[in-house]
């Protein structure tokens, strides 16, 4: 159970306002901090910032468009008039993007800016926060800044009761990762042993901590990454101590991660909640599910659900796993990797014929019966993408496979499917310490590949799928290649905000991949600094390139 209660910040405000009717509210009177702190208090103020995290990673519109459509696993085509919107989702793919030809950079910069603002206000003297409440938000702002530097390289920095009339200083580089794990650091003591996932506890902090060191290098030199013996040793003491905690586990059913029940999964450690059925506690889960559905597909004994039929995968991403021939829903289907999906799931297939993974070919109700497109040709996903991802024939409804990682919610007789679903939005996941333990080993002085391989393979055998007899780290000459630890993070941890850094560690980010020929020009590691944002703090710098 979440410790406080998730509510759209600006209606709580309201509501405080017009409730406390001790405040002396004369005409053009202003309110003191002191008086605000008041009557806000530390745990409304601590709980706007987690509310903050929600959104960025909750809508594939957001974070998940930056780390996710620009890498190998996602592209949206233009499907005739649908998904144009200036050519972004193309740019994104295809590397061509210009400073502010993507509004979801000054978006995201704005957004991930605003988690360290009101996570920083809770520091704020005037509130007189806790201990506890203070590692909490130092742990929120964590997260935010480690995302912004990540993706562009700098962050600026505010310390609390700072003068809003100065600009705020800028990290990068080393300083920038050295800053965020002394905080990180600093906080693990004063963070509570009984913290929820939803809260900030001392496995999320630690998990943080392993993707600091672990992609310390990239950061430091995104060009050519090195790895550093000492960062290694820290990303494999981390991980083993929480591998060895015995208070994570894998879950049956890899989907059972993403289902509406998630906020039980074995495999959480830090997640976003949502309250099923109530829109004011709700992230915009359910966009993960409507972004990639077909306008036609829905549970018909609900009434017409239709997605957007936009964010879609290739081929080759789901040859990635091995399979060299499409699922035929028979018994021989269970020799490939369940995490590719496919497989009946109850809650969903029942409901509305949909079995959660990779969607692909002849999609079907929760009857049996064929769906169609609006053309009335029969709903079959096609891999055969128009090369320049612009969508004019018969068939520009049904190209590309379909992802539905996140098992859409039925519940309350399918009204949660739109706006209030329950699923937790996940953001730290047991299998992916596993994983970044496993490359440490390989990357670490004296490389441990038998070791890397052996906690690999424990995570095949807990998905169900078979071992591999050997293992690389990556091919350079093709990011698809199966036998790869870079393909298994993949199979793992697909659409779930990660890859693009991912490449990027792996010096694969500017190598080519379906739909995307090799870019060869460095400054797409990182995002260009929005115009605005660069008139707003002059000690930002554009990136190298733009």
């Amino acid at each position: 159970m979440n410790k406080y209660i998730k509510m759209a910040a600006g209606v709580v405000t309201l509501a405080i306002v017009a409730s406390c009717t001790k405040l002396d509210q004369n005409l053009n009177s202003t309110l003191t901090s002191q008086q605000t702190a008041n009557a806000l208090g530390a745990a409304f103020v601590l709980q706007n910032a987690y509310n903050d995290v929600g959104n960025p990673y909750s809508d594939p519109g957001n974070v998940f468009a930056l780390e996710e459509v620009t890498a190998d696993e996602c592209l949206i085509p233009t499907r005739a008039g649908d998904w144009d919107d200036n050519g972004k989702w193309r740019a994104l793919h295809q590397h061509n993007w210009s400073v502010d030809g993507v509004d979801i950079f000054l978006n995201m910069f704005n957004a991930l800016n605003k988690i360290t603002f009101d996570a920083t206000n809770v520091l704020t003297p005037d509130f007189k926060a806790t201990k506890e409440q203070i590692a909490e938000a130092r742990f929120i702002r964590a997260i935010a800044l480690y995302q912004i530097f990540d993706l562009w390289g700098q962050f600026p920095f505010r310390p609390p009761a700072d003068n809003l009339l100065n600009a705020p200083k800028v990290y990068r580089g080393d300083s920038a990762v050295q800053f965020i794990i002394s905080e990180l650091n600093a906080v693990i003591p004063d963070l509570s042993a009984g913290n929820t996932i939803s809260q900030a506890n001392v496995d999320a902090a630690n998990f943080l901590l392993m993707r600091l060191y672990l992609n310390h290098g990239a950061f430091v030199n995104r060009q050519s990454p090195t790895f550093s013996d000492a960062d290694m040793q820290k990303v494999i003491t981390l991980g083993n101590a929480i591998i060895n905690s015995g208070k994570y586990g894998y879950s049956s059913n890899f989907f059972d991660n993403f289902n509406p029940s998630n906020s039980t999964s074995k495999e959480i450690i830090f997640a976003s909640p949502n309250t099923a059925g109530v829109v004011t506690n709700n992230t915009g889960i359910h966009n993960m599910w409507w972004s990639t559905s077909h306008y036609n597909q829905y549970f018909s004994h609900y009434g017409s659900q239709g997605g957007w039929n936009g964010f879609s995968t290739v081929a080759d991403f789901y040859n990635s796993f091995g399979v060299t021939v499409p699922m035929t829903r028979t018994p021989n289907d269970t020799l490939i990797d369940p995490r590719i999906g496919g497989r009946y799931y109850k809650g969903a297939t029942d409901q509305s014929g949909i079995r959660p993974g990779i969607l692909i070919g002849q999609q079907y109700d929760e009857k049996g019966n064929k769906l169609t497109d609006r053309k009335n040709n029969l709903l079959i996903f096609d891999p055969n993408i128009a090369p320049d991802l612009k969508e004019n024939g018969a068939n520009l409804e049904l190209t590309g496979y379909r992802i539905a990682k996140y098992v859409p919610d039925f519940s309350n007789n399918g009204k949660n499917y739109n706006g209030t679903a329950g699923n937790w939005c996940v953001l730290f996941r047991y299998p992916d310490v596993v994983l970044m333990v496993a490359e440490a080993m390989m990357r670490q002085a004296a490389p441990n590949n038998a070791g890397a391989l052996a906690l690999v393979n424990s995570l095949r055998a807990a998905r169900g799928t078979t071992a591999m007899t050997s293992m690389i780290l990556n091919d350079a000459t093709n990011v698809y290649a199966p036998n790869t630890l870079l393909a298994e993070r993949g199979r793992e941890m697909y659409w779930e905000s990660v890859r693009r850094t991912d490449l990027i560690r792996f010096g694969m980010f500017l190598k080519p991949w379906a739909y995307k020929s090799a870019s060869g020009d460095v400054k797409n590691l990182l995002y260009p600094i929005p115009t605005a944002s660069l008139a707003a703090n002059p000690n930002l710098k554009q990136n190298d390139g733009y």
